[in-house]
């Protein structure tokens, strides 16, 4: 063979070796789809989903026992999660108190756990390296692991407003609605909050996500990728209640969770929830560049 057909079949060769490693649109759209059914189709997705799921029930339920001698709840003092003391005029606010009961710890916690397995557990489970072999890339895989985590963040905000819907449409009296302001608004323009509330939510969630993605290219055990994401959301969330840190608590993932609440306002006021859906933005560029950096400079060995 001469040196001309030589260099010919060496790039052709190449060329074919390139065309391998460049998967296609429709190869990362499987990627993704696969991650999406492993995930949802794990028991510990499941008993997650649950436990969210059961969270409006006991609310609604404990409201009812506690209202059915026609006192109010609390003893009208007040306590308990937003919206609470209006569930018994109307069911659909047990939808919004569903999700400031979840928020602070039920809904971050489940996303920490998905999000510090994403990577942490492929390697625990020996199967990352696989992944790397499939002409997936790092940077690819890293991006599916991430829009997977997000995907479960809105199936667990939305199942917590569905169980929440259907609770509080058993339990109590629908009908329109008063908002914060004191403002009237039809049952139908309630539920439209309601679905733009459950979306800002899991939108809220977005720099836990990167964070927990972040931890778990950090180790090879998924376990303490998981217990790490959840330990550091309980100190963020216990710092912000200090006082003495009021000057660094606006910079917290979770100072502005709540915000969601001005929805109900009429107008909504959205500087706060500006402030929060930016400051998410803010984790995920951050923390999801550090995952980026620390994944594809990682040596897999497993």
């Amino acid at each position: 063979m001469s040196q001309a057909e030589a260099a010919q079949a060496g790039t052709a060769t190449r060329g074919e070796a390139a065309e391998v490693r460049a998967p296609s649109p429709l190869w990362t759209f499987g990627l993704f789809r696969n991650e999406l059914v492993t995930t949802f189709r794990r028991w510990r997705t499941l008993a997650l989903l649950a436990v969210l799921a059961g969270v409006p029930v006991l609310v609604g339920v404990a409201v009812k026992i506690e209202t059915s001698d026609g006192s109010s709840v609390g003893g009208g003092g007040g306590g308990g999660p937003a919206f609470i003391t209006q569930i018994t005029n109307n069911g659909l606010f047990l939808v919004f108190t569903a999700l400031a009961a979840t928020l602070p710890f039920f809904l971050p916690m489940a996303i920490g756990v998905i999000a510090g397995d994403a990577i942490a557990g492929e390697a625990n489970a020996g199967t990352l390296r696989y992944l790397l072999v499939a002409p997936a890339g790092r940077t690819r895989l890293l991006l599916t692991k991430y829009a997977t985590t997000m995907t479960f963040c809105l199936v667990a905000t939305l199942v917590v407003a569905v169980s929440a819907l259907a609770v509080g449409a058993l339990l109590f009296p629908l009908g329109d609605l008063t908002t914060i302001s004191g403002t009237r608004i039809s049952f139908a323009e309630g539920l439209g909050r309601s679905l733009l509330i459950a979306l800002v939510v899991a939108a809220s969630l977005i720099g836990v996500a990167a964070l927990g993605l972040f931890v778990s290219t950090l180790t090879s055990s998924g376990i303490a990728a998981m217990a790490t994401t959840v330990g550091l959301l309980i100190t963020v969330q216990i710092l912000d209640q200090i006082p003495q840190l009021h000057a660094l608590q606006p910079y917290f993932f979770s100072h502005y969770w709540l915000s969601f609440a001005d929805l109900m306002r009429e107008p909504v006021y959205w500087d706060d929830l500006q402030r929060n859906l930016g400051l998410q933005c803010l984790y995920a560029a951050v923390f999801g560049s550090a995952a980026w950096a620390r994944f594809t400079t990682k040596d897999i060995t497993a």
